[in-house]
């Protein structure tokens, strides 16, 4: 079971790593030909926000491709994490409104990952807003599914752990 961990470890990791590549693709190719853009550099005043840069090809197909992996590890994280509290015997319907939160985050990831921003621009933000929202209840319901499930002390500092890191969610979120 401990070799579990790594998938939440690899879906930040890849995530990171993709969004990187995507926004230094578009706003830091040496030859302005290749950027596909109509921008040739990053100002101040041209953030090289990952949405903009993965509108043109071949970056719209990496941002795809890192929204639809992406997706998929948020869902299997959510199943796996639904089927570990109920072998803890937790059943209830905080964990399942989690599993279904969850699920909703993946489908929000889908949708941004597929209609780019300057294609779609209205399915983009919905999926946007879908996965951001989606994603922060997820973890605040599993903040209180750790305080209701903590029987160690090691177990309650992971709670406040996970607390704080919703804060911190939330502070970004707003």
């Amino acid at each position: 079971m401990t070799t579990w961990i790594l998938l939440p470890v690899s879906l930040s990791a890849f995530s990171i790593t993709g969004i990187w590549t995507v926004s230094y693709n578009e706003s830091c190719s040496f030859d302005p030909a290749e950027q596909g853009g109509p921008k040739t550099c990053c100002t101040l005043d041209d953030v090289p926000l990952i949405s903009k840069c993965g509108t043109y090809p071949p970056e719209s197909c990496l941002f795809s491709l890192i929204g639809n992996l992406g997706a998929f590890m948020v869902g299997l994280i959510c199943l796996l994490r639904y089927g570990q509290l109920l072998e803890q015997n937790r059943h209830s319907w905080i964990n399942t409104t989690a599993l279904i939160t969850g699920c909703t985050n993946a489908a929000g990831l889908v949708v941004v990952g597929n209609f780019q921003v300057d294609h779609a621009k209205s399915l983009h933000y919905v999926g946007a807003g879908v996965a951001f929202l989606a994603g922060l209840l997820f973890v605040c319901l599993h903040c209180v599914l750790s305080y209701h499930g903590a029987t160690a002390p090691m177990d309650l500092a992971v709670a406040h752990l996970r607390s704080v890191l919703a804060a911190i969610a939330f502070i970004t979120l707003v």
